[in-house]
C-alpha cells in the first residue's frame, strides 16, 4: 500500500463526520435487518405505510359505504337509482380498497401459507377476499344477468373489514415503540479510518475496509480500537466496558489481546490486526443479535394462534355448508358457504388485542415502562428465571471510594486531598470516584504539577515540590514493596480496585479501594422475585471476586462471572433448552445478544443504544425495581387480552353453526343482518373491555 492515499480516500476523509456504509463497514451483506419495520403474524409492516394505508382507504371506502348496501339490506346510507352505472362505481372502488388497502394482509397471509402456518393474517385475507370476489360476482348478476331474486352484495362489509383491519394493526404499532436498529449502533462503535502503519512506518489514514490481517494500525489516547489485534507497542488503560461489561479500565501492554470498539484511554498503541470484518469481536455479536432477534420474531402470538384455529374451523364449516345446500341449488349454497366465511372474520378480532395493547402501553409510559415488543407481554406468562447483568443493572456501574487506608503518618485528609490533586484532571472512573469523595468533604486541594500518565502502572506528579507516585498493585509486586496484604485481600473480595500512594523514596502513604455499589431497590427486587417463584440469575463480565460479593449481598445463588457475550447467550439457550421462559435484563453491548436470544429482554434506560435496541422493554428510570411493575402490567393485560379474544372470537362457537344452517330444519338460520349487529356489538364490548385496563393494580 502506498503512503499517501487516493485522491477518492482524501474526499473520504476530508468529510469527518462521514460515517461509512454499514453493509461495509462489518461486510454482512445479509445481516443488515430493516428495524423501521415491525414484525406481525410472520411478515414485516411498515408503520409509516399503514398510516397512509389506513387514511386513503378511508377516502376510498367512502362511495361504498354510502352506495352499497349492508349486509342483509336492501337499503344503503345513500339512495341512488343508478342501476348498472351504481354497480361500476361501487365495484371500481370495491377494487382499490381489495389491492390497495388489503396489500399488507394479502402478502402476509401468502407468507402464512409458505411457511404452513396460517394465521391472523390469512384469516383476514379469507374475509377480505371472499367479500370482494362475492362482490364482484354479485355485482355483475345483480346488473347484467337475470337472476330471480337479488345476490347479496359484501361490498360494505369488504370496506369496513379492511378498514377495522387497518386500524386495529396501525393503533397496535402506534402504541409501540418503533424498532431502532441494534447492529447499526453497534457498527457505530468503530471508527471510520484507521491509522494505518506502512511498511516504512509511515501513518495514513485509510477506510477499514482495506485493513487486512498482520497489518500496523496505531491508536491514539481517547480513539476507538479500528479491530481486534495484539499490542505490538505501547501501553495504555483501554476501556472495554461498552463491549465487555467489565467496569473499570484494563492495563494493555505488549502482547496482550484488544477489541475492536473499545477505547484507549490514555498512552498511543500500536496494534497488529488478527481479525477483520465478519471475524471481529463486534461483527459476531451482530451476527449473534440478528439470529436471535430472527428466531425471537418467529415466536406464534396467542392471537395469532386463535386466528389459525378460526381459519380452518372457517373453511371446514363453509366447504360443510356448501355441500349440504346445494341441493337447494348453487346459488343458494355459494350465498350459505360465503356467509360462514365473512362471519369467521369479526370486525372486533381486528382490534381486540390492539386496544388492549395500547391501553397497556399508555399505563406503562406513565409509570416508565416502554414497551417495544408485544410478544414481551405474552412472555412473562410462564416465566421461570431472570437473567441479570452486573455492571450497570444491578450496580451503579460508576466508582465509589469505599476506602481510605492512610500509613506512615499520613492522615486520611491528608491522603485523599493528594490522591485528588493528581487525578484532578483526569476522566478515569477511579479518578471521578476519588474527586467525588473529596468535594464531598469540601476538601480544598493543593495544585499538582507535572503530572504525567505511567501506562499499565498510574500517574506521577509534584505537590508543593513533592514527587508523588498513584501506582496499582501491580508495580509494589515488580518492585516487591511491602504493604499488608490482608487488608488488600479484604477489599479486593470485595470487588474493589486497589491503588496507592508513594512518595519519591517509593515509601506507602495509604491504599485506597473503590468500587461499584449497589443500585437502591436491588436487593428488594431479588426478594420479591424470590417470593414469586422466579429464580434470579446474575451474569457478568467482571471478575469472580466482583462478582461473588454482589451476589451475597444480593441473595443470589446462581451467578456466573468472567462472560464475553458468547457466554452469557449460551447459558440462557441452555435455559431455553431445558424448557426455561427466561428474562434478561441488562444495558451494555455485551448484553445485545442475550437480550434479543431471551424469551423476554429488558433493557436499563440508562443503557447503551445497543442494548435498548436489542430489548423488549425499557425501564426509564433505570430502576431495575420496575420490573415488578411490569410484571403486574403483564398479568393484568394478559387477562384483557384473553377476555377479548374470547369476545371477538369465541361468538363464532354459535354464529358459524347457525350461518351454515345447522337449526335450518326448525326454521332457524342466523340472517346476514343479524351477524352484522352481533360482529358490530362484540367490536364495542372489546373496545369497552379494553378501556377498564387501568393502573390501580400496579
Amino acid at each position: 500500500m502506498s503512503k499517501k492515499t487516493t485522491d477518492k480516500q482524501e474526499q473520504v476523509m476530508d468529510h469527518g463526520s462521514m460515517k461509512m456504509d454499514h453493509e461495509m463497514k462489518m461486510d454482512h451483506g445479509s445481516m443488515k435487518m430493516d428495524h423501521d419495520m415491525m414484525m406481525h403474524g410472520g411478515q414485516m409492516m411498515h408503520m409509516g405505510n399503514l398510516k397512509q394505508k389506513f387514511w386513503v382507504s378511508l377516502i376510498l371506502s367512502l362511495p361504498v359505504l354510502f352506495l352499497a348496501p349492508v349486509m342483509g339490506l336492501d337499503r344503503a346510507l345513500i339512495s341512488w337509482e343508478g342501476g348498472a352505472s351504481k354497480g361500476l362505481v361501487i365495484l371500481l372502488f370495491d377494487a382499490l380498497l381489495y389491492f390497495y388497502g388489503g396489500a399488507p394482509f394479502l402478502k402476509g397471509a401468502v407468507a402464512e401459507v409458505k411457511d404452513k402456518k396460517p394465521a391472523m393474517m390469512t384469516l383476514i385475507t379469507l374475509g377480505i377476499s371472499v367479500s370482494f370476489f362475492y362482490s364482484l360476482y354479485a355485482i355483475l348478476i345483480n346488473n347484467f344477468g337475470h337472476p330471480q331474486t337479488a345476490v347479496m352484495d359484501f361490498s360494505f362489509e369488504l370496506a369496513t373489514l379492511i378498514l377495522i383491519m387497518l386500524l386495529g394493526h396501525w393503533i397496535e404499532m402506534n402504541a409501540v415503540m418503533g424498532a431502532g436498529n441494534a447492529l447499526d449502533k453497534i457498527a457505530a462503535l468503530l471508527p471510520s479510518t484507521a491509522h494505518l502503519v506502512t511498511k516504512d512506518g509511515q501513518i495514513t489514514d485509510v477506510k477499514l475496509t482495506e485493513l487486512r490481517t498482520g497489518q500496523l494500525v496505531q491508536v491514539r489516547a481517547g480513539e476507538s480500537l479500528p479491530t481486534d489485534g495484539i499490542v505490538a507497542a505501547g501501553s495504555s488503560a483501554v476501556n472495554e466496558a461498552l463491549v465487555t461489561g467489565e467496569a473499570a479500565a484494563v492495563t494493555k501492554k505488549v502482547n496482550d489481546q484488544v477489541i475492536g470498539g473499545s477505547i484507549n484511554e490514555n498512552g498511543t498503541l500500536t496494534v497488529k490486526i488478527t481479525k477483520t470484518g465478519q471475524n471481529g469481536y463486534l461483527s459476531q455479536v451482530m451476527e449473534m443479535v440478528q439470529q436471535a432477534q430472527q428466531a425471537k420474531s418467529k415466536a406464534e402470538t396467542r392471537a395469532d394462534t386463535v386466528a389459525g384455529y378460526l381459519f380452518y374451523a372457517a373453511v371446514i364449516v363453509g366447504l360443510i355448508a356448501f355441500f349440504v345446500w346445494l341441493p337447494q341449488g348453487l346459488a343458494t349454497a355459494l350465498s350459505r358457504m360465503v356467509t360462514v366465511l365473512v362471519i369467521a372474520c369479526p370486525h372486533a378480532l381486528g382490534v381486540a388485542i390492539p386496544l388492549v395493547v395500547a391501553r397497556s402501553t399508555s399505563i406503562g409510559a406513565k409509570n416508565g415502562l416502554l414497551l417495544r415488543n408485544r410478544q414481551a407481554l405474552e412472555a412473562t406468562k410462564s416465566l421461570s428465571h431472570i437473567f441479570f447483568d452486573k455492571t450497570g443493572t444491578l450496580t451503579a456501574g460508576k466508582f465509589k471510594l469505599n476506602a481510605l487506608v492512610p500509613a506512615n503518618g499520613y492522615s486520611k485528609q491528608q491522603l485523599l486531598g493528594n490522591l485528588a490533586a493528581l487525578e484532578a484532571n483526569s476522566s478515569h472512573p477511579l479518578a471521578q470516584a476519588i474527586l467525588s469523595a473529596a468535594k464531598a468533604q469540601k476538601l480544598q486541594l493543593p495544585a499538582a504539577q507535572q503530572v504525567k500518565t505511567l501506562p499499565g502502572v498510574g500517574l506521577s506528579g509534584q505537590i508543593n515540590g513533592q514527587q508523588y507516585l498513584i501506582v496499582n498493585l501491580g508495580y509494589l509486586m515488580k518492585k516487591r514493596l511491602k504493604f499488608d496484604r490482608q487488608q488488600v485481600e479484604t477489599w479486593s473480595s470485595r470487588g474493589n480496585t486497589i491503588s496507592f500512594l508513594l512518595d519519591d523514596q517509593q515509601q506507602i502513604l495509604g491504599m485506597m479501594a473503590a468500587g461499584d455499589q449497589l443500585k437502591a431497590g436491588a436487593q428488594k427486587l431479588i426478594t420479591k422475585l424470590k417470593s414469586q417463584g422466579i429464580t434470579p440469575v446474575m451474569l457478568t463480565g467482571d471478575n469472580q471476586a466482583a462478582a461473588k460479593y454482589v451476589a451475597d449481598q444480593l441473595g443470589i445463588t446462581d451467578y456466573h462471572a468472567g462472560l464475553l457475550p458468547a457466554d452469557k447467550q449460551q447459558i440462557i439457550e441452555k435455559y431455553q433448552h431445558d424448557g426455561k421462559h427466561v428474562m434478561m435484563v441488562g444495558d451494555g453491548v455485551n448484553d445485545a445478544p442475550s437480550l434479543a436470544t431471551a424469551d423476554l429482554g429488558v433493557a436499563i434506560g440508562a443503557g447503551t443504544d445497543v442494548a435498548i435496541d436489542s430489548a423488549d422493554v425499557i425501564l426509564v428510570k433505570s430502576d431495575p425495581h420496575d420490573i415488578l411493575s411490569f410484571l403486574s402490567l403483564a398479568k393484568l393485560t394478559n387477562r384483557k387480552m384473553i377476555q377479548n379474544l374470547w369476545w371477538g372470537a369465541g361468538y363464532n362457537l354459535i354464529a358459524l353453526p347457525l350461518a351454515a344452517g345447522v337449526l335450518a330444519p326448525i326454521g332457524i338460520i342466523l340472517d346476514p343482518a343479524v351477524g352484522a349487529i352481533v360482529m358490530g356489538l362484540s367490536t364495542v364490548i372489546v373496545a369497552l373491555n379494553a378501556m377498564s385496563l387501568n393502573e390501580k393494580s400496579l
